[in-house]
């Protein structure tokens, strides 16, 4: 036993063999909708009309999910003022453009010896950026890189 629905149909318990030849008589598939209903759940549509209405709630869906941009923003363990100004009026249009930012310094041959230049660098950069992002990842070395990582903050 099955109950049937669809538009011409109002909800109605019967055998699937009677449910399958009325979808047969009205030129449309008997498609189950909810297996776990007692009775279960069948309804009479056009099995590929159904499919393409499906695919498309998906799209939309898709469409509607918001994607998270990363953009990075590379630094030298000696970087000037001028340099780290440029970058950081960056970083902030990034942040209000609600992408994430990741920073980080770039240690090159014998410049690892200044981790805590980088590491300086990076919290100050965190500390002027705090009005438009919080701080996900404090600077932690990976290899040759520093990595900071900031996400911004919600508007209001």
């Amino acid at each position: 036993m099955v109950r049937v629905v669809g538009d011409e149909i109002k909800a109605e318990v019967m055998s699937i063999q009677d449910a399958l030849r009325l979808a047969d008589k009205m030129e449309l598939d008997l498609v189950e909708i909810s297996p776990n209903a007692d009775p279960p759940v069948c309804k009479i549509i056009d099995y590929q009309k159904f499919l393409y209405q499906q695919k498309k709630k998906q799209k939309e869906i898709k469409a509607k999910a918001t994607k998270i941009v990363v953009k990075e923003i590379r630094f030298g363990p000696n970087t000037d003022d001028h340099d780290y100004n440029f970058k950081l009026k960056h970083a902030i249009k990034f942040l209000e453009d609600g992408a994430k930012v990741r920073a980080y310094v770039f240690f090159k041959g014998r410049s690892i010896l200044f981790k805590e230049q980088g590491e300086v660098l990076l919290l100050r950069f965190a500390n002027d950026l705090e009005e438009y992002g919080k701080v996900d990842q404090l600077p932690r070395l990976e290899g040759k890189r520093m990595i900071l990582s900031l996400s911004p903050k919600k508007k209001k």
